[in-house]
């Protein structure tokens, strides 16, 4: 099972942002996970369409967005236009979620699905054959630096054991006070792309610490 790591952007220092996408570009990392928020789904607002679009212009990597807003669908098409690769939206923020699937589908982005810790993990599962991605929040939405929640790790072997029960191939992505610490306690329950913010982006050497978790990777991979 191929591994990847998603550092999150809510952690990278604007002063220097292409140069950090760079060193975890070229530290051997493939995703980079954009944290966008509302400010009315999550009581935060961090930035938008037009910053994925500014960065689009320098990085080549794949542009994991996870879009904790209201009404995704409404701004589906737009965050294609500004270069995300996967469009990740909450299935507590739509009326919809078979629609908004088919919206990002329809754009040639890989559908994912978020869901919060409070959400039970059946609510998803009449979509999961469309998707592309789950991803399990393992902390509150909307705030960088918080604790895992580890009575989550329970969501991401359910997500195992229904995508090999049901023959599908979507990728489980685990995102929330993820370190090197905890990696494989996620890792060990089903999970293939693990997002982590300050565990990359708040070490002194980016690039080391998206070596260090890459090396952890490897032992699961083999």
């Amino acid at each position: 099972m191929a591994i990847y790591l998603s550092p999150s952007m809510l952690s990278i220092d604007f002063t220097k942002v292409g140069e950090q996408l760079k060193e975890v570009e070229q530290a051997g990392t493939p995703y980079i996970h954009l944290d966008v928020m509302d400010g009315v789904f999550v009581p935060n607002i961090s930035f938008g369409i037009p910053v994925i679009k500014g960065i689009r212009k320098a990085s080549d990597m794949f542009f994991d967005a996870h879009l904790m807003i209201v009404e995704p669908e409404r701004y589906v098409q737009q965050f294609r236009d500004a270069g995300a690769d996967m469009i990740n939206f909450h299935v507590e923020a739509t009326k919809d979620p078979a629609g908004c699937i088919a919206k990002i589908k329809e754009t040639g982005a890989k559908a994912g699905i978020t869901i919060k810790p409070k959400t039970p993990i059946e609510e998803i599962k009449p979509y999961l054959k469309d998707l592309d991605m789950v991803l399990v929040m393992t902390v509150e939405p909307g705030f960088g630096g918080q604790k895992f929640m580890e009575d989550q790790v329970d969501k991401i072997y359910q997500l195992a054991k229904w995508k090999k029960e049901l023959g599908l191939s979507y990728d489980i992505e685990v995102d929330g006070g993820i370190t090197l610490d905890n990696v494989r306690t996620v890792l060990d329950a089903g999970a293939n792309v693990i997002v982590a913010g300050s565990a990359v982006f708040g070490k002194e050497s980016v690039a080391e610490a998206a070596k260090a978790f890459m090396e952890i990777f490897k032992e699961y991979e083999a």
